[in-house]
């Protein structure tokens, strides 16, 4: 069974900073037997990154809908597991505004860097939360999950206008906003006309990831984990989608050359 302190000294064998700006996505079944269970986890990171930025998605696209359309951030559950919802729940953190793919935030920054979610029109805006991992230098940590739940490749497509990713029209929906009115706000969706779920395709990135230092294995408690900075996912994603930007989508592989360049 995994203590509070053996947690925290996989995060710092894992090379990260009190100071770092870490988007977490994870399965809490994959960390093992946690004394404390999923409340130890999240005291781990919240206590060593004591100087970032912690974050955490906090969906609600699984539920929001035309027939559901009203979205309220503060009791709204999100849809990505028990971790983010506890999270959710903890003093000092705060919810971004985005209707169906909010973020969590606790730390000195977190108030700012939420700050405008409510003007985006689109699941991973150009200039959003989302987007803005690259540009705060982030790293994003999948703990016992894989590329296929990392929502930034998705802020990467919208970045590279990659096209047939977003419904061709808006649905309308609702932000209970901090003054209790309600905010329209008309979103696109993910939409692709050859799979229902785009994201499931994203471990086809793997390979290249993982030979130009954008990502690393590494171990949190019992779960397989991969630690990627954000600049370096977006150089390589960027480049490969260059070559073809609906790539992740095709049944082939990605060739090494697309991305080989790119190799320290």
């Amino acid at each position: 069974m995994y203590t509070k302190q053996q947690l925290i000294n996989h995060l710092k064998s894992m090379g990260l900073s009190p100071s770092d700006s870490i988007m977490l996505h994870s399965s809490m079944k994959s960390i093992g037997e946690v004394e404390g269970g999923a409340d130890t986890v999240l005291d781990s990171f919240m206590e060593y990154l004591s100087d970032g930025l912690f974050m955490a998605p906090a969906h609600t696209w699984a539920q929001m809908s035309e027939t559901y359309p009203v979205f309220h951030p503060e009791t709204e559950p999100a849809c990505v597991g028990i971790i983010p919802n506890l999270f959710l729940k903890r003093p000092g953190v705060v919810r971004s505004l985005h209707p169906t793919h909010s973020i969590a935030a606790y730390g000195p920054s977190a108030k700012e860097y939420i700050k405008g979610e409510e003007n985006c029109n689109t699941p991973c805006t150009p200039g959003g939360c989302w987007d803005r991992l690259n540009t705060i230098h982030a790293k994003i940590l999948l703990v016992g999950v894989t590329h296929i739940r990392n929502t930034y490749i998705h802020s990467i497509e919208e970045r590279c206008h990659v096209p047939e990713r977003l419904t061709a029209n808006p649905t309308l929906f609702y932000i209970k906003m901090p003054d209790n009115s309600l905010k329209p706000t008309p979103m696109y969706r993910h939409y692709n006309p050859y799979t229902a779920h785009i994201s499931e395709s994203f471990d086809k990135l793997s390979d290249a990831f993982f030979e130009t230092g954008a990502a690393k294995r590494v171990v949190f408690g019992s779960a397989p984990s991969i630690l990627c900075d954000a600049s370096k996912l977006f150089s390589v994603t960027s480049q490969i989608l260059s070559y073809e930007p609906n790539c992740c989508i095709d049944r082939g592989s990605i060739p090494k050359e697309w991305w080989q360049s790119l190799v320290p």
